[in-house]
């Protein structure tokens, strides 16, 4: 019995696996292309799994404004690269670089920002934090 029960344990592991493995895919991103966004911060939401940015604006060079739902890494991962909950603020006027989403919707993963009112420079990489020495 203590057989049976550690076999299908161990099945349901393994059928667990693959969302959870989908749910950390980046296909859903064009990672050959990059948009430039210039816009207002609407929502900075600082949560786990993932903090998400709603920004109010539009592509560089055209586009109309709409609102755009972009993903970073973990509140911890973010924590150990210098970002804080308040990094960003609703009303910053930005211009961020994002992977666009495949299916053409506004949204993406997060590369980098410039908060204009101030030119500090976001990142969400370590490479690139280190290349760049920003910290937000």
């Amino acid at each position: 019995m203590r057989r049976l029960l550690t076999l299908i344990a161990a099945c349901a592991t393994l059928l667990a696996s693959p969302p959870a493995l989908a749910h950390h895919s980046f296909a859903m991103y064009d990672q050959t292309r990059t948009v430039t966004l210039k816009g207002a911060i609407k929502t900075f939401l600082w949560t786990n799994p993932h903090v998400v940015i709603w920004l109010v604006g539009a592509p560089v060079g055209g586009g109309s404004p709409q609102t755009w739902t972009v993903e970073l890494t973990s509140p911890g991962n973010l924590t150990r690269i210098g970002w804080t909950r308040t990094s960003l603020k609703p009303g910053d006027d930005v211009e961020m670089q994002i992977l666009p989403l495949r299916d053409g919707q506004p949204g993406g993963a997060f590369k980098s920002a410039r908060i204009l009112a101030t030119g500090q420079e976001l990142v969400a990489n370590w490479v690139q934090q280190s290349q760049t020495g920003g910290h937000p």
